[in-house]
């Protein structure tokens, strides 16, 4: 008995002594840096919102925190706008990185792996929608917040080193060319090319501030072809009665895409180190619309909840202000979940191209040799 007990006391205190020492080392890697990782920061509007607007005071409109949305992975709503995962989700899983938090979870689920600042609905300019999103300048000041987080959690030297590894991922700027149309249905409001330079001004000035902070490595996306998604066709049948896409609008965002690789040029050019890839989600978007059986897709013009024609309506959820929807049984057949988003399946496409670096739509690197390199 007394052989047995003491074998018996002998186990108990290497097995406490084993489950404590891993509990330690699972504590150590979530609370600091791991050296082999490289984090990801993500700016934006809807493309890659992981629920920052959960979390703000703004209408259900520009909120998806509710059932369907998030049924096809989480299995719960997570405020993405999509039924799963979003590009930025995706990415984080190749790097072997966790989900990357919002910025209002930080707190909670901690900052070292990277933060996503984005905000559905929102742009790069304060105007489009303020004060019911958060818009890329008030992204930027809580990116500097968690810049000063870093310093006092991991300490200078580390914090910059993690700064200046990280890759900065940017999706944003079509809903700034979408908003003034709601108010001016038939013409653009705006001189079209001095309104673009406003937006790529007001990005360009953003990625300057990252690249202050010690950032060097970004991935920027195009717009979107906001023009051909549900809620525009439905905009369109209603004005013209036909189920064109709402070409006014996509010729904004084609201006905007073709400006845009000049001014990252020129940013390589100012700025030592600046190191950029672009990725063209418009033409990735666009394909799938135009051709959906090639890459495995049912339907482009529908989306798959949502009410009205083409589904157009936002109402996916019956949580807005129209109540009634329909929801298709399989979202992987839609190029778009609801009214304006993709669906996850078409964001998983979008990120295998993006990480690997399909040199059509991606360009000059893929994103997974930024994760590769070192600062």
């Amino acid at each position: 008995m007394a052989f047995n007990s003491i074998f018996f006391h002998g186990f108990i205190f290497i097995f406490v002594t084993f489950i404590l020492t891993i509990s330690q080392i699972d504590c150590v890697d979530n609370n600091t840096t791991r050296q082999d990782k490289t984090a990801l920061f993500v700016f934006g509007d809807s493309t890659v919102d992981p629920g920052n607007n959960n979390y703000i005071n703004t209408t259900l409109d520009f909120q998806s925190n509710w059932w369907p949305y998030g049924e096809s992975y989480f299995k719960y709503p997570t405020g993405r706008p999509c039924d799963g995962r979003l590009i930025s989700d995706f990415i984080a899983e190749y790097a072997k990185l966790p989900l990357i938090p919002s910025y209002f979870e930080i707190e909670r689920k901690g900052f070292v792996h990277g933060v996503n600042f984005a905000s559905s609905i929102c742009g790069c300019l304060v105007e489009t929608n303020q004060g019911l999103c958060i818009d890329l300048k008030t992204q930027l000041r809580y990116f500097k917040k968690v810049v000063k987080k870093l310093k006092k959690k991991l300490g200078a030297k580390q914090s910059k080193k993690l700064i200046s590894n990280a890759v900065y991922m940017i999706s944003i700027g079509s809903i700034d060319y979408g908003q003034p149309f709601r108010k001016s249905p038939n013409q653009f409001p705006y001189p079209k090319q001095e309104f673009a330079n406003m937006v790529l001004g007001n990005l360009t000035s953003v990625l300057k501030e990252v690249y202050k902070r010690g950032g060097r490595k970004f991935a920027i996306f195009t717009s979107v072809p906001l023009g051909c998604f549900p809620s525009a066709r439905a905009f369109v049948l209603q004005q013209n009665k036909t189920d064109d896409c709402f070409e006014e609008l996509n010729v904004l965002l084609k201006l905007h895409n073709s400006i845009l690789p000049t001014r990252l040029k020129q940013l390589q050019k100012e700025l030592k180190g600046f190191t950029y890839t672009l990725f063209d989600l418009y033409k990735v978007v666009d394909q799938r619309i135009n051709n959906p059986s090639k890459y495995g897709f049912e339907e482009s013009k529908m989306a798959c909840c949502g009410t009205g024609p083409f589904r157009g309506i936002n109402s996916c959820g019956g949580r807005r202000k129209v109540k009634d929807y329909q929801l298709c049984q399989n979202p992987k057949d839609y190029v778009f979940f609801d009214s304006s988003h993709p669906s996850e399946s078409t964001y998983k496409q979008s990120a295998e191209l993006l990480w690997h670096g399909s040199p059509d739509v991606t360009a000059p690197h893929s994103l997974k040799s930024f994760f590769q390199l070192s600062g």
